[in-house]
C-alpha cells in the first residue's frame, strides 16, 4: 500500500511533537554500543541505552528489511538473548509482539537499557557479518528503534575484538570518544554500514574540497595509485553531470570479494577484488560497478520516487519506479566511463549489445513490463524469478537502461540535441530534491521527461508499460547508429537442449521456452541416459546437434521425475539475432552531433 507521504511526515512530526513536550526538549539520542568479544561466534552483542516517556509501556522494533535491497530480511530472527533494564538495573517485563517487535511493560521507568545478540550466518552485502578476521554491520539488522521515533537522534559506539585497529563508515564521528559515531536520526543510522578490522586505506583525493575515502578489507595487490586517479576521474564525471556534491564526505567500504553492493547517502558498501583490474575487461566490469553505487547517491537516494521515503521497515516501500532508480543508473555508468576517459565508444555500445542480448532471450519480456517489474521485485527479486521453470519475469537492470538510452536518444533527437537525459536527471535533482524536499511521482517523472524533450513520449512510456517490442533500429538511427535485428539461422538441427556432466551423469541443465525439446517436454533437472541408443555425452550431444538437420527426428531416453521414459525429439532451425551497433557510413549532421556527444 502506498503511503501519502506529506501525511505520513506531518503524522510522524505530530507524534514527536508530542514526544518532545513530554521531555521539554529534544529527546536524548537513543546509544548503542556494540561489542565482538569472541569473533568465531558470529556473533555481535548489543547494548541500547534510552530514556522513554511516561507511557507504561514501550515498543521496541528491528527493521524488517534495509533500503537499497528490496527484500524482506526478516533481521528480527537474528536476535536474540533479549533482556531489558531500568536505570536501577531492575529487570523489566516484555512479550514479544509479531516477528519484530518487543512490548516492554516499564511502568514509571524512565530509562531503559536493553542487551542482546545479533547472530551472523551469511557474508552478503545486504546482511551484518562477523568473522575471526572481520566485522560487517547493516545497523537495520542490529539497531532496535523505538516506535514511533525514528527521526530521534542516535550514537553508536564500536567496540573492536582486541586485535583489530580499524572502523569505517560513512557517519561523523564524535570528537574525543573511541570509534563513536551521531546520526541525526534512524534513516541516517539505518543508511550507514560500518566495517571493522584490520583495514587498508588508499590515498584520499578531494574534489572541490569535498574528502573522498576507499578504506576495505582484503583488497588484494593493484596498481592503488592508479585505480584512485580512475576513481576521481569517474566522480568528477558523475558529479559534474549533476552540478553539485549534497555531502560533506564520502566513503567507500571495500568489504571483501564477491558480496554485492549497497548504495548509501553518502557512502557505499561493495564487493572488491584488486586482481580484477589486472585486465580491461575487469577493470571496466569493476569500474562500472563502483560507478553505479556512487551515482546511486544521487539516483535513488535523492532523485529518488515518492514511495522511497518515508520508509516502512515493517513491510517495505514499493513503487512502479525502480527502472528508474536501478535501470537508469546501469545507463549512466557507460556514458560517466566514456566521458571519464576510462571505456571506449566501442566498449560502451558493447555493454549496450549485451543488455539487449540478455533481454531478448528472455520470454518474460513478452509477459511482464518493467513498471510490474518494478513493483513486484519484492515477491520476484531484483533478477526476476529466475529459477521458474518458464520464467515469465524480467529484470529491470537489464531492461531499464536499454529505455534509458532509447530516451536519451529521442530526446537529443527531439530538441536537435540541446538537451539529453542528463537534463532530466538535473531537474529532477533540483525540482523534488533540492526545492520540495521530497521524492517525484511517476507522472511527475514523465511530465519532467517530455518538459525536456518539449515533445510527447508516447512511445517509450508504452516500453515502460506494456510489453510492446523495442524498435531498436528507430532508436539507433537517431544516434546514427545501425543495430543488426535481421535473424540468421544457424547450421544444425535444434532442440534446444542445454547440459552439464555431473557425477558421470549428463543432467539437463535449461530447455530454451518453446525450443522442440520444451514442447516434447523435456525439462531442466531431467537425466539424459543416451541419444537414439548411444551413451549420452556432452561430446555425443554437441556432435549430434551439430551433424543433423531441422526435421529429424531424436529419441532421448532419459529419467524424469524418477521414471526411466523415452522422449522423441523433431530438431528445430534456431535463427539469432547478432544486435551489432555500428556507425551507419553516412550520418546527417543531427545524427553525427547526438553520436559525438554521446561518446567522448
Amino acid at each position: 500500500m502506498k503511503r501519502n507521504a506529506p501525511f505520513y511526515t506531518l503524522f510522524i512530526t505530530l507524534l514527536l511533537f508530542q514526544s518532545f513536550a513530554v521531555f521539554g526538549q529534544m529527546p536524548d539520542p537513543v546509544r548503542f554500543t556494540v561489542s565482538m568479544n569472541n569473533p568465531g561466534s558470529h556473533t555481535f552483542h548489543v547494548t541500547m541505552e534510552c530514556t522513554v516517556g511516561p507511557n507504561e509501556t514501550s515498543i521496541l522494533k528491528m527493521p524488517a528489511w534495509s533500503p537499497g535491497y528490496y527484500q524482506i530480511m526478516d533481521f528480527a530472527d537474528a536476535l536474540t538473548n533479549f533482556s531489558v533494564k531500568d536505570r536501577d538495573g531492575k529487570n523489566l517485563e516484555f512479550r514479544k509482539k509479531g516477528k519484530n517487535g518487543w512490548h516492554v511493560e516499564k511502568g514509571k521507568a524512565t530509562t531503559l537499557k536493553v542487551e542482546y545478540d545479533i547472530i551472523t550466518s551469511r557474508e552478503f552485502v545486504g546482511t551484518s557479518f562477523l568473522d575471526e578476521q572481520h566485522g560487517y554491520i547493516i545497523p537495520a539488522s542490529v539497531c532496535l528503534y523505538l516506535e514511533n521515533e525514528i527521526k530521534r537522534p542516535a550514537e553508536i559506539t564500536i567496540k573492536p575484538f582486541a586485535d583489530w585497529k580499524n572502523v569505517a563508515t560513512g557517519l561523523d564521528s564524535i570528537t574525543g570518544k573511541a570509534f563513536t559515531y551521531a546520526a541525526p536520526d534512524f534513516d541516517i543510522l539505518y543508511d550507514s554500514p560500518i566495517l571493522i578490522g584490520n583495514l587498508e586505506e588508499l590515498p584520499a583525493f578531494e574534489i572541490t574540497g569535498i574528502p573522498h575515502r576507499f578504506i576495505g578489507f582484503k583488497m588484494g595487490d593493484f596498481d592503488k595509485a592508479q585505480f584512485m586517479q580512475d576513481l576521481k576521474k569517474m566522480i568528477e564525471q558523475a558529479s559534474g553531470l549533476i552540478g553539485d556534491i549534497p555531502y560533506k564526505h564520502y566513503t567507500f567500504l571495500a568489504i571483501g570479494p564477491g558480496r554485492g553492493g549497497i548504495e548509501h547517502l553518502n557512502s557505499t558498501a561493495v564487493s572488491f577484488n584488486g586482481a580484477d583490474l589486472g585486465t580491461q575487461a575487469g577493470k571496466i566490469r569493476l569500474l562500472s560497478f563502483l560507478t553505479h553505487e556512487y551515482f546511486h547517491h544521487y539516483n535513488v537516494k535523492r532523485i529518488r520516487p515518492v514511495e522511497l521515503g518515508p520508509f516502512n521497515y515493517d513491510r517495505g516501500s514499493k513503487t512502479n519506479l525502480l527502472w528508474v532508480s536501478e535501470g537508469l543508473t546501469v545507463y549512466y555508468e557507460y556514458p560517466i566511463l566514456n566521458r571519464a576517459g576510462l571505456m571506449s565508444e566501442k566498449e560502451s555500445l558493447d555493454a549496450f549489445k549485451s543488455l539487449i542480448l540478455q533481454l531478448e532471450t528472455q520470454p518474460g519480456r513478452l509477459y511482464q513490463s518493467l513498471a510490474q517489474a518494478s513493483a513486484e521485485t519484492w515477491s520476484d527479486g531484483p533478477s526476476g524469478r529466475v529459477n521458474d521453470e518458464f520464467n515469465k519475469t524480467i529484470s529491470y537492470y537489464i531492461k531499464g537502461p536499454i529505455v534509458g538510452l532509447l530516451l536519451d536518444f529521442k530526446i537529443r533527437h527531439e530538441t536537435k540535441n540541446k538537451r539529453s537525459l542528463d537534463d532530466v536527471m538535473r531537474t529532477l535533482y533540483q525540482e523534488y530534491y533540492q526545492k520540495q524536499k521530497r521524492g517525484f511521482t511517476e507522472m511527475e517523472f514523465r511530465k519532467v521527461c517530455e518538459q525536456v524533450a518539449g515533445a510527447s513520449l508516447d512511445e517509450i512510456f508504452h516500453y515502460v508499460y506494456t510489453t510492446k517490442e523495442l524498435d531498436y533500429v528507430k532508436y539507433f538511427n537517431y544516434a546514427g547508429l545501425n543495430i543488426d535485428v535481421v535473424p540468421k539461422q544457424l547450421p544444425g538441427g535444434y532442440s534446444g537442449i542445454k547440459t552439464k556432466l555431473r557425477n558421470d551423469s549428463l543432467i539437463v541443465t535449461s530447455v530454451d521456452w518453446d525450443s522442440p525439446a520444451w514442447k516434447a517436454g523435456v525439462r531442466r533437472g531431467n537425466v539424459i541416459q543416451d541419444i537414439d541408443s548411444a551413451p549420452a555425452t556432452e561430446k555425443n550431444i554437441e556432435y549430434l546437434f551439430a551433424n543433423r538437420e531441422s526435421g529429424e527426428k531424436i529419441h532421448l531416453n532419459l529419467i524424469k521425475n524418477d521414471t526411466k521414459i523415452e522422449i522423441p525429439v523433431v530438431l528445430g532451425t534456431k535463427s539469432e539475432r547478432s544486435f551489432d551497433i555500428t556507425p551507419i557510413p553516412d550520418p546527417d549532421k543531427l545524427q553525427s552531433t547526438i553520436l559525438k556527444s554521446w561518446v567522448k
